[in-house]
């Protein structure tokens, strides 16, 4: 699949973001790629998955377009979504079409740059997602190449913790962009709509579709058996 066709496909779709907590009996390869049909089955345009097993799995299960991330914690660094150039060659492994990554502008692991995982991706012929924090990371990660940008990380860095979400302004900022994913704090069909009015190109949905721990929890500590 040709980037062009991958961008096409997603374009004014809902990508669902299939993942579980790392203690989930959910968080197996085979239960993620069931739960990556059952999006796709219904309408979702893509996935969006972690983890080498999950995303080779989900990349077998299903015929949309793929994005991968490997979830790492890196001692004395903040960036954990791709934050190296050996984690992106293990999305890349897996057959995923697009690599999302860290596009902030804090320190990595192994001193890679934003360009340099960048160009690592386009050399293996794949998309380059840039998860970010902020517009300015988003318009820098797409001077350094970046086919996709999202709003991914905005509320979850220290410069950024306790915004608004979903961030819509972020989305409004960038939409002159090629392509603009809002991520993040999406929780309703409305945000979803309010996302694509704002610019987006796509939109994903995550916790409030799949993250079913975190969904049973809400509604069981409204119980009085609680």
């Amino acid at each position: 699949m040709s980037p062009g066709t991958v961008l096409a496909q997603l374009r004014g779709g809902l990508i669902v973001s299939v993942q579980a907590n790392e203690n989930s009996v959910l968080n197996t390869p085979d239960a993620i790629a069931l739960l990556a049909r059952c999006c796709t089955a219904n309408g979702a345009l893509g996935i969006r998955a972690e983890g080498s097993a999950r995303l080779a799995a989900v990349r077998a299960a299903v015929d949309r377009p793929v994005i991968g991330l490997i979830k790492r914690r890196y001692p004395g660094f903040e960036p954990y979504i791709t934050a190296t150039l050996d984690d992106v060659k293990l999305v890349i492994a897996t057959g995923a079409e697009i690599v999302a990554f860290d596009a902030t502008r804090r320190e990595r692991p192994d001193n890679s740059t934003a360009a340099s995982l960048v160009s690592e991706i386009h050399a293996a012929g794949r998309l380059a997602m840039a998860d970010c924090s902020t517009a300015d990371d988003a318009l820098a990660a797409a001077s350094g190449g970046a086919d996709i940008v999202g709003t991914t990380l905005a509320g979850y860095t220290e410069q950024t913790r306790g915004r608004a979400l979903p961030a819509l302004d972020i989305v409004k900022a960038l939409a002159h962009l090629p392509f603009v994913v809002c991520e993040g704090g999406v929780g309703s069909p409305d945000q979803v709509a309010a996302a694509f009015a704002a610019g987006a190109h796509a939109v994903v949905v995550g916790t409030a579709l799949t993250n079913l721990d975190e969904n049973v929890k809400r509604f069981a500590a409204a119980s009085p058996a609680r």
